[in-house]
């Protein structure tokens, strides 16, 4: 079973219960251009707490090892829960759309995007970007500013840097888009 079966099984469920979503992480990033191995897939979701509820319960009655409680409480906190694929052990890691205005900016951003034979919604290569860095700066972690060195190598010409440079700014990112824009060669 691969990607596509698992986000294939899980995007029918969010949309059974009209729960808004996007693709971002690794998978958005290679999307976008820069892949790497991994078999965590990171969605966001916007889910009222009846949506929620719906989808949970739907999705852990299915072949995913879900605790239904910690995403109602996930979404109390807006934070993130996960579902473990029984199959597979793809986890998916639902993060629940935080209320700040780059959050709301970014999954509004979001385009319908065909991809592994399916049509998903998806983060913009800024967005990728910048979430990235944010974590990369929460983390410290060395591998997301690999991934934005990789996306900034291949999609430099195309970026709206304008954004870019807001968001940076506003999220307090700079010294992880210095580094990562140096990792990549390119001057920001």
């Amino acid at each position: 079973m691969t990607f596509a079966d698992v986000i294939r099984r899980v995007v029918e469920k969010l949309e059974a219960a009209g729960i808004p979503y996007m693709l971002t992480g690794s998978f958005a990033s290679a999307f976008h251009g820069a892949s790497r191995s991994t078999q965590d897939i990171d969605l966001v979701i916007a889910p009222t707490p009846q949506q929620l509820r719906r989808f949970a319960e739907n999705l852990s009655r299915a072949e995913f090892h879900l605790d239904v409680e910690d995403a109602i409480e996930a979404q109390q906190h807006q934070s993130q829960f996960n579902a473990v694929d029984r199959l597979t052990g793809w986890k998916v890691d639902f993060i629940i759309r935080r209320s700040r205005p780059f959050s709301r900016t970014e999954f509004d951003r979001r385009r319908s995007e065909y991809t592994h034979g399916l049509q998903v919604s998806i983060a913009s290569v800024e967005d990728v970007i910048l979430s990235k860095l944010e974590w990369a700066k929460l983390g410290q972690s060395q591998r997301q500013l690999e991934d934005v060195a990789g996306l900034l190598r291949i999609r430099w010409a195309e970026l709206d840097r304008d954004y870019l440079d807001r968001w940076v700014g506003e999220l307090g990112l700079s010294g992880e888009w210095e580094a990562a824009s140096r990792m990549a060669g390119v001057v920001a």
